[in-house]
């Protein structure tokens, strides 16, 4: 497969009104083109492992969009009295003619997607004030095992789709802190991430957001068992001393450079075992002359191992970043048929 990725940041990690558009088109176009065949069309973020953002449905078309009328309307009332508003970015995924998706608080809901009628909700903060960025969920499932992975603050659930409820087996009572495995006590940082992790056979493969200032953690990718919330592999994205890219920065970087972390997701080439990252810059992201050199991986395209996180390949758009260009969307991965011949490198 070849990959499309973009540089800037034509959609703003903190701007979030074209995912809010994009909620209420989707719910509309899922509650009116429900077919046994088609339940499972839109099962995860951006489509599918490829990211590729397209829908195969029809029965929208360009001949009828006009005629297109609102059809349900789900109220959220997580919000509490005086909160602070926020802002919702998820794009919604929809699986078996259930709807699941994150609310501005962070709640997750589980909606038929045929009429709007809430089967279940979870609040991540256990009461406590919810809110930041989140744009969905991720659906896991083996044989009847069927379950919900989302974040809520630096914590990763595991929910029973039937249920809601946090699944006991996984991690500590359902929940796994990724504050625990990166460089630095988990008790003195906070992790929190944004976009969905992507699901490759039993592991769930996360990024997250960091701070961008000074004292920020490195973005390690890290992989969880789905079943157990086992921590499986970690990678890396500031190299430490002995891996490749070690190299590109000062000798002690590892010890105190923070960022080039995956906040906008990531796509996965299934037939080939391989995820590709979009990473940030380094932190901070508009002084560099702690950080001399080109910085890897910051600002690139990195391909895994998906079953292991051994390193593969990777391709730096932007060397030695100063201008916090962080690649702001999962590479596309794409086949391209020309002259009859399908190019699949």
């Amino acid at each position: 497969m070849m990959i499309i990725t973009t540089l800037f940041k034509n959609f703003n990690k903190k701007s979030a009104g074209a995912a809010s558009l994009l909620l209420c088109f989707v719910l509309i176009i899922a509650s009116l083109t429900r077919r046994p065949t088609d339940d499972r069309s839109w099962c995860v973020y951006k489509a599918d492992p490829e990211s590729s953002s397209y829908s195969p449905l029809s029965q929208i078309n360009t001949e009828n969009v006009a005629n297109v009328t609102h059809a349900w309307t789900l109220p959220l009332k997580d919000m509490k009295s005086g909160a602070r508003a926020g802002t919702s970015e998820c794009n919604p995924i929809v699986v078996d003619g259930v709807m699941y998706l994150t609310s501005a608080k962070h709640w997750v809901y589980a909606v038929d997607a045929a009429n709007g009628k809430q089967i279940w909700s979870f609040d991540p903060f256990n009461g406590a004030e919810g809110g930041g960025v989140s744009r969905g969920v991720t659906y896991w499932e083996d044989g009847d095992d069927k379950r919900i992975l989302v974040t809520g603050g630096d914590l990763l659930f595991a929910l029973d789709t039937r249920t809601g409820k946090p699944i006991p087996s996984f991690g500590n009572d359902g929940r796994v802190s990724m504050n625990v495995g990166l460089r630095d006590a988990p008790e003195t940082i906070s992790v929190i991430p944004t976009s969905p992790g992507i699901v490759f056979q039993d592991l769930i493969i996360m990024g997250a957001e960091v701070s961008e200032l000074y004292g920020a953690q490195p973005g390690y990718i890290r992989a969880y068992h789905c079943k157990t919330g086992k921590l499986v592999w970690t990678f890396h994205t500031i190299p430490l001393p002995g891996e490749p890219g070690y190299e590109t920065w000062p000798k002690d970087a590892y010890k105190y450079a923070g960022g080039v972390n995956d906040w906008a997701g990531m796509s996965l080439d299934i037939r080939r075992g391989m995820v590709f990252l979009a990473l940030g810059s380094p932190s901070y992201d508009f002084y560099g002359a702690d950080r001399k050199g080109k910085n890897l991986y910051g600002n690139s395209v990195v391909a895994l191992d998906a079953a292991t996180g051994r390193y593969i390949w990777h391709y730096q758009i932007v060397h030695h970043d100063l201008w916090d260009y962080d690649l702001p969307a999962p590479p596309n991965l794409v086949t391209i048929e020309r002259q009859g011949k399908k190019w699949t490198r």
